[in-house]
């Protein structure tokens, strides 16, 4: 539970000690300074209109399935209003965040919200964790005329519900998370293509769509499906599906994972000792901290994922963010979750309009997003007229040990690596 009067909130990175807290402000500091292109610090403060605080309340997971997730958009939120109240605050208002526990749960999260708008009378609102919780919140925002900046909900159940107020703050819809694998495939010269794939998956709407979407524009460009599965949520020995694939001898494996599923399916292939000539993780290997952990060091090399946010990224203020994260609350870029990333992204998109309009009001806001390219540490996003950002995913490679950014050209930091996987043989 937050304490509005401070503008902080108990949970992660608390307790910290006072040389960290005060290396934190001069990085924040500089931060809002340098970090966005438009930010508030390149407006003055509007002295002559003043408000006093700008309250914006948020309902996270703190508690319950989501609460590891939920802390992490907690650290980004709470980074993101110390960065900006440490440079002056938005047009002058200091930041107050007004967060609650919703214990995971779609019933608690519709109260949380009712109650931040009509008792606690909050200026603005950010989004909730996953799809799941999203949807309801967005419709309590929207009935109020709220802006509703949401990081973390990206499942088409969102987006169906043609929400003009929603923005979700990550480049695209989650079931597009593997277009940027397709089109680097596509991307390559004939010859250099593969022509024959297989499509195992998990059971979850955030897997096997994407492995599916993947599989139609391949089909489409004529590489021949030898494969295809989805396998059940509860599955941890994925040795058989591995011993079916390798029996079609693929030249590519999409796999639609999660994190569990995904250490699960290379390390039957390892046990097996079988590769194909390329492999694309949706998520799990796409993690610079617990995949080589799960799956050995020594077998990540060549594998390709995607994801939206990076800490090594060349986007908006995302290096200044690094710094200050890593000075809030210790650890290393690698240790930052991106859903950190993403909820401090909201942040930035209100100083941006902030400072282009002079205004921080919840019209403002929605009609002012709903125009132009806004720059945020997920890259520059723009959003059609259902909530969903017109831009697409990093896809990323395990290169020397690394992960590192390879497609498209305009994101990549290294340039990607065909070659046999390292237990192939």
């Amino acid at each position: 539970m937050s304490n509005p009067s401070t503008g902080t909130s108990r949970g992660a990175g608390s307790g910290r000690s006072g040389v960290r807290t005060a290396a934190a402000a001069v990085v924040a500091a500089g931060l809002a300074l340098a970090g966005c292109s438009s930010s508030s610090a390149a407006k003055p403060a509007a002295s002559s209109s003043v408000q006093g605080p700008l309250t914006i309340g948020i309902s996270l997971s703190l508690t319950g399935d989501f609460s590891d997730s939920g802390k992490a958009a907690q650290r980004g939120y709470k980074l993101w209003a110390q960065t900006v109240n440490a440079a002056g605050g938005v047009l002058g208002r200091h930041v107050v965040l007004d967060i609650v526990d919703d214990t995971s749960s779609p019933t608690q999260v519709v109260t949380n919200y009712q109650n931040l708008i009509t008792k606690n009378h909050v200026d603005l609102v950010f989004g909730p964790f996953s799809s799941l919780l999203t949807v309801p919140a967005s419709q309590v925002a929207k009935r109020y005329g709220y802006a509703f900046l949401e990081p973390a909900g990206g499942g088409p159940a969102v987006f169906s519900q043609a929400l003009h107020n929603l923005f979700f703050v990550q480049p695209a819809p989650v079931v597009q998370q593997g277009d940027v694998f397709a089109d680097y495939i596509l991307s390559l010269p004939a010859a250099e293509r593969p022509t024959t794939a297989a499509y195992p998956a998990l059971d979850d709407p955030f897997a096997s769509p994407i492995a599916a979407e993947v599989r139609t524009r391949l089909e489409a460009a004529g590489i021949r499906t030898v494969y295809q599965q989805i396998y059940p949520a509860e599955a941890t020995d994925l040795t058989s599906v591995v011993s079916a694939m390798a029996a079609k001898k693929p030249d590519l494996v999409v796999a639609g994972t999660q994190s569990a599923d995904a250490y699960a399916l290379v390390k039957a292939m390892v046990l097996l000792k079988w590769a194909p000539k390329m492999l694309y993780l949706s998520n799990g290997a796409n993690d610079p901290l617990n995949f080589p952990t799960n799956v050995g060091a020594g077998h990540v090399n060549g594998i390709f994922s995607s994801g939206d946010w990076f800490p090594t990224a060349t986007t908006s203020g995302n290096a200044a963010f690094v710094a200050a994260y890593t000075a809030t609350y210790g650890g290393t870029g690698t240790s930052i979750d991106s859903t950190s990333a993403e909820a401090y992204s909201c942040g930035q998109l209100v100083q941006e309009v902030a400072a282009k309009t002079g205004k921080v009001d919840n019209a403002t806001l929605i009609s002012t997003l709903h125009s132009g390219s806004w720059p945020t540490l997920e890259g520059d996003l723009s959003w059609n007229s259902a909530g969903a950002a017109n831009s697409s995913y990093v896809l990323v490679q395990w290169i020397g040990g690394k992960l590192l950014p390879v497609f498209p050209a305009n994101r990549a930091q290294s340039t990607p690596v065909l070659g046999k996987l390292p237990w192939g043989g």
